[in-house]
C-alpha cells in the first residue's frame, strides 16, 4: 500500500522557489532545503528529484506565475502605451525595495547557471524567446497601426527591449540609485517615438 504524502508538494515547491530565488542555486544546500521546506531529504528526492531537478521545477513554477504579457500587448487599440507601461513596470519592480533584493529569478539563473548548465540555459532561452516574440508581435502590430515609424525594425527593437528589461533587473538588484534604472528605461523608450 502506497503511503500518502504528509506534506503539500505545491507548497513545498513554492517554498523551494522562494529559497532558491533569495539565495541562488549554489548557496542553497540540501540541508537548507530540508530545513526551509520542513520535510525530509528522502521526501524531497522522492517528490522532486535531486536539488538540480527541484531548482528547474521551481524555475518553471516562477515562469508560470509571470504576468500574461501576450494578453497585455494584444489588447485592441494602441500597442505602444502597453509596451511603455511594461518597460516602466519592469523599472519599478527593479527598484522597489521589497522586490529589488531578490531580482528576477530568470535573470539570476541566466547569470549563475546558464553559462555552464544546459538545462537551465534552455529554460532561460525559452523564457527570453517568449518575451522577444511577444514584444516583436506587439511592435509589428504597432507599426501596422501607424504608431511606430515605418523605418524602425520591430525585431531589433524587441531584442533591444528584451536586453533592456533583463538589464534593468540586474542593475536594480545591485544599485541603490533608482534613478539609474528609471532614466535608462525612459531613454530606451524614446526609440519607440
Amino acid at each position: 500500500m502506497a503511503r500518502t504524502k504528509e506534506f503539500d508538494p505545491e507548497a513545498a515547491l513554492q517554498a523551494a522557489l522562494e529559497l532558491f530565488w533569495r539565495r541562488g542555486y549554489e548557496a542553497t544546500s540540501m540541508a537548507d532545503l530540508v530545513e526551509h521546506l520542513g520535510i525530509g531529504r528522502a521526501s524531497i528526492y522522492a517528490t522532486f528529484g535531486n536539488k538540480h531537478e527541484l531548482y528547474l521545477k521551481a524555475l518553471k513554477r516562477y515562469e508560470e506565475r509571470l504576468p500574461d504579457l501576450l494578453g497585455e500587448l494584444s489588447q485592441p487599440g494602441p500597442v505602444l502605451p502597453a509596451v511603455r507601461a511594461l518597460v516602466r513596470r519592469y523599472a519599478d519592480e527593479a527598484t522597489a525595495e521589497n522586490l529589488r533584493l531578490n531580482g528576477c529569478f530568470i535573470t539570476n539563473t541566466a547569470a549563475e547557471l546558464a553559462p555552464h548548465d544546459p538545462a537551465a540555459a534552455r529554460q532561460v532561452e525559452r523564457n527570453w524567446d517568449h518575451l522577444e516574440t511577444v514584444l516583436h508581435s506587439g511592435l509589428v502590430r504597432a507599426q501596422a497601426q501607424g504608431e511606430l515609424p515605418a523605418g524602425r525594425d520591430p525585431l531589433t527593437l524587441a531584442r533591444m527591449l528584451l536586453v533592456l528589461l533583463q538589464g534593468l533587473k540586474v542593475v536594480g538588484k545591485a544599485s541603490t540609485d533608482p534613478a539609474r534604472v528609471r532614466d535608462a528605461a525612459e531613454q530606451a523608450l524614446t526609440l519607440l517615438d
